[in-house]
């Protein structure tokens, strides 16, 4: 890669950081019950800059994250228009602009709206969503990305159809999203991990024992998998952690950190995801094509 390239790769890196942290942000604002310690929106309590005081500090910095991850994203559209040559990521960087403004409406609605739980839900998973494209940014700006390799066969349903795993996936976000917004009861949070659950470990094992050797695919099953592992154990603490506190006459730091952990590992999860099947769609072809292999990134 030249240069600039370079650095537009950086910048997606950055971003993406950015955004992670924007999701632990609001999942701090879940977590405290301070969705509505500042009742107006765009502006808090009248200012640009209220005093940053008990629950106001949680909301209002969810909002200033916001709004700085937002301008980010808007000079990386700019960027990607006037640096990548790929026509379809001039389109991504659009996408993504697109939907960190819609993630902000949606915001300003669950403030406005006195947290309505379609609304409510619908922010966290968009967040998400918003997160794993980043991350697909980031991937696709890469010196890895842009080297050729030789397609392997598709040896599996997952293979074959890979867009279920992020669909899984993100139906499970969903589900916690719910859990959390009082929507849904944990039972179908936990039948979901299940299911999720499974469906990354079946994608992992037929990664790792049909192509073993396949760096970018192997490194990416493997990332996912100790994501997964760590999701479930944050899963249990943070439904642990409050049962134990369930009496406790506001939320107390050890469910906090639970549960903040537990929602940034699964926007991790959801990105990963996401990432796989990116990868096994570049890297892996059905038999009878593999011959006349045609490059994803071109």
């Amino acid at each position: 890669m030249n240069p600039g390239q370079r650095r537009l790769h950086a910048f997606s890196v950055f971003l993406a950081i950015c955004t992670l942290f924007l999701v632990v942000a609001g999942a701090s604002v879940t977590s405290k019950e301070a969705g509505l310690s500042v009742p107006d929106w765009p502006l808090s309590y009248g200012q640009v800059m209220p005093p940053m005081k008990g629950n106001v500090f949680y909301e209002h910095g969810h909002r200033m994250v916001a709004s700085t991850v937002g301008f980010l994203t808007i000079i990386l559209a700019i960027w990607i228009a006037k640096v990548d040559d790929r026509k379809w990521m001039k389109w991504l960087g659009l996408a993504a602009l697109g939907g960190v403004i819609l993630q902000g409406v949606l915001g300003g609605m669950t403030v406005l709206f006195m947290l309505p739980k379609p609304v409510s839900i619908s922010h966290a998973c968009l967040a998400e969503l918003f997160f794993s494209t980043t991350c697909a940014i980031a991937l696709f700006t890469s010196d890895a990305w842009r080297r050729r390799s030789l397609p392997v066969d598709a040896t599996s349903f997952i293979t074959r159809n890979p867009v279920v795993l992020p669909l899984v996936t993100l139906g499970q976000v969903a589900l916690g999203a719910a859990f959390r917004h009082k929507a849904l009861d944990v039972a179908y949070h936990a039948v979901g991990a299940a299911v999720a659950t499974g469906v990354i470990l079946y994608t992992v094992i037929s990664i790792l024992l049909n192509h073993p050797n396949h760096a970018p695919l192997k490194k990416t099953a493997l990332t996912l998998l100790t994501i997964t592992f760590a999701q479930v154990f944050l899963g249990v603490g943070a439904y642990m952690s409050r049962v134990v506190t369930a009496d406790a006459p506001q939320p107390m730091p050890v469910m906090v950190l639970f549960t903040v952990a537990h929602v940034a590992v699964g926007a991790l999860t959801m990105a990963f995801s996401v990432l796989m099947t990116i990868q096994i769609r570049r890297h892996v072809r059905p038999a009878e094509a593999t011959l006349a292999h045609v490059s994803y990134a071109q």
